[in-house]
C-alpha cells in the first residue's frame, strides 16, 4: 500500500525506529512463533517485509535514511518512496512523496512544525565524540544516556519511558526518532548462563524488546493525532555464517532486513 505522506504529515505523530542490528530471519522466525505479541499488533497478516538496506552498518544505513533513502522493498525495488530530499534525477520521488526543499528530512519536517526528537542508542549516537553527535545534532531535541546503550540490559526499557515521558510532555505534532540498541552486541545477557553472543541470545533481546513496546504504545495511543510508525532494522549481522562473525560485509544476512509501517488510527 502506498500512503500518501503528504496527507498523512497534516495530521499526525511520525514515529521511526530501528532496532539496530536485527536479521530478518530472526524477526520473521520468532514471529510466525507468535514470540512477538507486542510487535504483531503493528505487523501485517504475513508478518515482518523483508527489504535490503541501503547500509552495511549503523552509520551509513542512517545517513540514507535520514535523506529519505529507507530499506528498498525486494520484490518491487523502483517502490516510491515515503520522504525525499530534493534532487534531479529521482526516480521514486512521486506526487504522494512528502519531498522536502532541506538537506535531510529531519529538518524537512521541522519546516513543517514537527518538534523534531532523537533517543540515541548505539555508539554512533552517544553524543561522545564529533562523530557520535553527528545525528543527534539533526534534532531539535536529542538523548543520550548510558541507560540507553548496549551495555544496559535494560536500555530499551529506559529509552521507552524517556520517549513515553516527552510524548506526555509535548502538545505540536513530533517526528520521533529512536535507535534500540538492546539487539546489537552485546546480547548475551538476554539468556541466562550464557557469555556468548550467539543468534539465540540475538533472539531473545528481540523478544526483551517487545515486552517492552507497549511502554511506547500507551504514550502514542494517547496522543490527539494518529500516529504513523516506521520500524526497520537498519541492517542486519552474521554469526558464523561463511565464516563470517559482525556486519559491515556484504552477506545477505546483513543487507536483508525486517521492515514494518503502519497508520495507527484514534
Amino acid at each position: 500500500m502506498l500512503h500518501n505522506m503528504n496527507e498523512i504529515i497534516t495530521d499526525s505523530d511520525l514515529v521511526f525506529i530501528t532496532l539496530d542490528t536485527l536479521r530478518y530471519d530472526v524477526a520473521q522466525t520468532l514471529w510466525v512463533q507468535g514470540k512477538l505479541p507486542n510487535f504483531s499488533k503493528w505487523l501485517s497478516p504475513k508478518g515482518w517485509e523483508q527489504r535490503h538496506t541501503p547500509g552495511s552498518f549503523t552509520y551509513a544505513a542512517h545517513h540514507a535514511f535520514f535523506a529519505g533513502f529507507l530499506p528498498t522493498p525486494i520484490e518491487t525495488p523502483k517502490q516510491p518512496r515515503l520522504f525525499a530530499t530534493r534532487f534531479e534525477g529521482s526516480e521514486t520521488a512521486v506526487a504522494e512523496t512528502c519531498t522536502f526543499d532541506a538537506p535531510n528530512i529531519v529538518k524537512g519536517l521541522q519546516q513543517k512544525g514537527f518538534k523534531t526528537i532523537c533517543i540515541g542508542g548505539v555508539g554512533f549516537f552517544n553524543k561522545q565524540t564529533p562523530l557520535s553527535n553527528v545525528f543527534p545534532d539533526l534534532f531539535e531535541e536529542s538523548y543520550w544516556e548510558e541507560s540507553f546503550g548496549v551495555t544496559n540490559k535494560d536500555s530499551t526499557q529506559v529509552q521507552f519511558e524517556k520517549a513515553a515521558d516527552l510524548l506526555n510532555q509535548t502538545v505540536s505534532p513530533v517526528f520521533l526518532f529512536i535507535n534500540i540498541s538492546a539487539i546489537h552486541q552485546p546480547n548475551c545477557f538476554y539468556l541466562d548462563d550464557n557469555l556468548q553472543d550467539t543468534i539465540e541470545s540475538h533472539a531473545a533481546a528481540l523478544e526483551y524488546v517487545d515486552s517492552q513496546l507497549p511502554i511506547l504504545m500507551n504514550a502514542l495511543h494517547k496522543r490527539r493525532q494518529q500516529s504513523f510508525v516506521i520500524c526497520s532494522a537498519d541492517h542486519g549481522t552474521t554469526y558464523g555464517e561463511d565464516g563470517y562473525i559482525g556486519h559491515r560485509i556484504g552477506h545477505s544476512n546483513v543487507w536483508t532486513v525486517p521492515y514494518l509501517e503502519v497508520l495507527l488510527k484514534k
